[in-house]
């Protein structure tokens, strides 16, 4: 498959008005110097963070969407984030279609950095060659493949609920960091290192749901936790045809809808997506509390004064409460 890219007119200011951008930069970064730390863009603040663990102090990291109110779907970036792109060593992005705008910043903005794409790093990822394979390789591709980053049918592109997925993903961002700054190689692989050992603490959290609840059926508005929930060893009974139209902002079919409440009858518990909402989800929330029906929100951002790994535990914990009810 080909994908057209669309250059978004906000990008194709002239240079004096990208001139005066300059020294600023677009959403979070940690720290502030400009001396001999990398720059490190991040689609969404999950992987910024993500190299902020990995980087530490040696990284400069700069996370496009922070905000649970931004949907990266349909998020529309700036002059600023253009100029911020421009100048970065190593972009990282979630990719299959899920935050294209990093993709039009790249080519609109002539960046030359290295791109890591999470979604290549899971198993589920069409094609996928191999982890240690793709650890090893630079993944800075002048052409930056269309197939890598539009929707890919049947894939769930929401990769950073998968901790094993991401897991490979540190372990890539700390590789392509020591190849742009080799003195400090071991203490990226290192900073991976620790972060894989987090990972494994969460995947311990999930094995414990699984002995406790396997099997257990869920309901999910939307496929956003779906690598979580299949990692919790749970079943999720969605209807495909009503988590696709919800994320794509249609309406659902009354006879999906109808199948859905149904479905209802034998769930232990309905996922929502913080940053996405309709009627036909607020219709299933309600036919939830009406049953006794716990609720657990997802969301797609790191929540404020929260880590990458703070956050999953929490998200963790928030499922394996909810089971319990």
């Amino acid at each position: 498959m080909h994908s057209t890219r669309r250059l978004l007119p906000v990008l194709g200011l002239a240079g004096a008005s990208v001139l005066v951008l300059a020294g600023c930069a677009g959403g979070t970064a940690a720290g502030g110097e400009q001396d001999d730390t990398l720059s490190v863009v991040a689609s969404t603040n999950v992987y910024g963070q993500i190299a902020e663990e990995i980087g530490g102090d040696l990284v400069e990291v700069t996370s496009i969407v922070t905000k649970s109110s931004q949907d990266p779907h349909s998020f529309e970036p700036s002059a600023r984030d253009q100029l911020t792109v421009a100048e970065a060593d190593l972009v990282i992005e979630n990719g299959g279609g899920y935050d294209a705008f990093i993709d039009a910043l790249i080519e609109s903005s002539g960046s030359d950095a290295r791109v890591v794409t999470a979604v290549e790093h899971s198993h589920e990822y069409p094609e996928n060659e191999g982890h240690e394979a793709e650890a090893a390789e630079d993944h800075a591709d002048d052409e930056h493949a269309d197939d890598d980053h539009e929707h890919i049918e049947g894939f769930n592109e929401h990769v950073w609920y998968d901790p094993h997925t991401i897991a490979h993903v540190a372990e890539v961002i700390a590789a392509q960091l020591g190849e742009l700054d080799p003195d400090n190689a071991d203490t990226f692989a290192a900073n991976a290192e620790a972060f894989a050992a987090d990972i494994e603490a969460l995947e311990a959290s999930l094995a414990e749901i699984e002995s406790a609840h396997g099997g257990a059926k869920v309901f999910a508005t939307e496929a956003v936790p779906a690598y979580l929930v299949a990692a919790a060893g749970l079943e999720d009974v969605t209807p495909d045809a009503f988590s696709e139209a919800v994320e794509e902002g249609q309406d659902v079919a009354p006879a999906t809808l109808l199948e859905s409440i149904e479905l209802l009858e034998n769930v232990g518990i309905v996922l929502t997506n913080t940053q996405t909402a309709g009627a036909e989800t607020a219709q299933i929330v309600g036919e939830a509390d009406g049953r006794g029906i716990p609720t657990v929100a997802f969301s797609e951002t790191v929540p404020e004064g929260e880590t990458y790994i703070s956050w999953m535990q929490a998200n963790i914990e928030a499922l394996k409460a909810a089971l319990e009810e």
